[in-house]
């Protein structure tokens, strides 16, 4: 039963907020306690998984592989953890940025139901549920996207759910040719059946239409347009919220399927991977060091942090797997900690645009400084979070003998590095237009919070990196060979 609390819980919450609507008050209070209930949920199930090994329960009793399954491994754990810990961070960070409206029409339900969809797509063992997660989280985010309807959000939301509603085609399609094909939706089961029949046509073609959709999902190149166009139009706490986790689902869904369901090693699907991720590293630190407004800059990072986690996963080695989720997992809270800084700079200056902001650093050093911190880890700066796995990543591919991969990955973090001196100057460091003493805001206690939590933990990861090797190592581990995942819910083969 733990394995459906991080879905129970955030349904219910959305339940109680939305029959809240009335008063906001006890809309944020049900909404963080919901937060806090999915949050040691969570701690509750990766304490578990991390003793004990991967652990499945099964819906009504129906064994695998014919009833609903829920399973947690090292990697779907951590990943239901930080959508505990982002969901806490930014439903308080809320209370200062969404506007009274904004809850009025929705924010919290919404929130909360995306929250559900997030755990659920992590959490399934069912390939077929786990686009029904998909399109949970579609449904609530485009509702968040078009929240207070400003004409910008509006075309955000247009972009955003149109090419997510062609790769929700694309990935019912995949799931029917898996199931005519093998009878079975249960990944675990797809695993035993599809063992040898890597080269029959239409197991190449559903793995043509699933990789279609978790790309798009994951906004890789090419299918990163709608990111930059749409991520930059909510409020700064829903921008956080997609930023760590909603892209992340879609590498989660390759890094699982694409290793539970296909082998991928030796067909065409690794080299179309691999030159996707050094491409989607490309155009993600270009198309930030073009933009003029902070959103815009990140929007672009995401999509540079998607290609360096994908590239890992591509090089296939362990150490390269181990990289790619070491650089998921702290992008997570980095990308959170960036965009809620984004949006409490915004309260300060009174824009996000580079021309109207500036002064920071004059009048407000110490958040300063809580910014520069998880900006330099997307840098990759040491001895800080985002420096491990693009080390790790670096000795991953020289080992293969690719010394152009590594000098990709050297490439993008020094491009990154040099985006976010942009920002440094343009917002932080530089005067104000208007004169320092244009910055007369505070910042309350709602924003302080999540912003200085999430720093600590970014320096945490980055002084503590061992462990978090060890964890990822783990992970790959449990990647390459599933026997342990597989054994969970299907049980000791006969």
């Amino acid at each position: 039963m733990l394995l459906f609390w991080p879905v129970v819980i955030p349904f219910f919450t959305a339940v109680l907020t939305l029959l809240a609507w009335r008063s906001p008050e006890i809309q944020r209070g049900l909404s963080l306690m919901g937060a806090f209930a999915l949050l040691a949920s969570a701690l509750a199930i990766f304490s578990h998984t991390l003793n004990y090994g991967p652990v499945a329960a099964q819906a009504g009793g129906w064994d695998a592989p014919f009833g609903i399954t829920m399973v947690a491994d090292a990697l779907s754990a951590t990943m239901v953890l930080l959508v505990g810990v982002v969901a806490t961070a930014v439903i308080l960070f809320s209370f200062s940025d969404v506007t009274r409206e904004e809850e009025h029409f929705g924010y919290h339900p919404l929130t909360h139901a995306l929250l559900a969809g997030l755990g659920g797509a992590f959490l399934t063992g069912d390939i077929f549920n786990m686009y029904v997660w998909f399109e949970v989280m579609l449904i609530a985010s485009f509702g968040l996207l078009v929240i207070g309807g400003q004409p910008n959000q509006i075309a955000g939301a247009i972009k955003y759910v149109g090419l997510n509603l062609i790769a929700t085609v694309a990935f019912i399609a995949g799931v029917g040719l898996l199931y005519g094909t093998a009878g079975t939706v249960n990944m675990s089961d797809l695993h035993n059946v599809l063992n040898g029949r890597e080269g029959d046509s239409v197991v190449t073609a559903s793995a043509a239409f699933l990789l279609f959709a978790f790309a798009s999902k994951a906004a890789l190149f090419p299918l990163f347009f709608w990111l930059p166009a749409s991520y930059h139009t909510p409020s700064f706490s829903t921008s956080a919220m997609f930023s760590a986790l909603v892209t992340k689902v879609g590498v989660y869904a390759l890094f699982r399927v694409f290793s539970l369901v296909y082998d991928i090693e030796g067909s065409i699907l690794e080299p179309i991977l691999l030159w996707g991720a050094v491409l989607t590293m490309a155009f993600g630190v270009f198309g930030a060091l073009s933009q003029s407004s902070v959103r815009r800059v990140l929007g672009y990072t995401i999509i540079g942090s998607i290609g360096m986690m994908i590239l890992g996963f591509a090089v296939g080695s362990r150490l390269a797997v181990a990289a790619g989720v070491f650089y998921l997992f702290q992008d997570v809270l980095v990308k959170a900690a960036l965009f809620l800084s984004a949006g409490a700079t915004a309260r300060l200056t009174g824009s996000e645009l580079f021309a109207r902001s500036g002064g920071v650093w004059r009048s407000r050093p110490f958040f300063a400084v809580v910014l520069l911190i998880p900006a330099l880890s997307l840098a990759g700066v040491p001895p800080l979070s985002g420096f491990w796995p693009k080390l790790m990543l670096v000795q991953a591919t020289l080992e293969q003998g690719s010394w152009f991969l590594a000098f990709a990955t050297l490439a993008t973090g020094f491009f990154m590095l040099f985006a976010v001196a942009r920002v440094w100057s343009a917002v932080i460091w530089s005067a104000h237009p208007d004169g320092d003493r244009a910055i007369t805001r505070t910042l309350d206690g709602p924003t302080w919070a999540p912003l200085v939590s999430l720093t600590l933990l970014v320096i945490f990861i980055g002084l503590n990196a061992g462990n978090f090797v060890d964890l990822t190592l783990t992970i790959a581990d449990q990647i390459i060979d599933p026997t342990a995942y597989l054994t969970a819910v299907l049980g000791e083969p006969k």
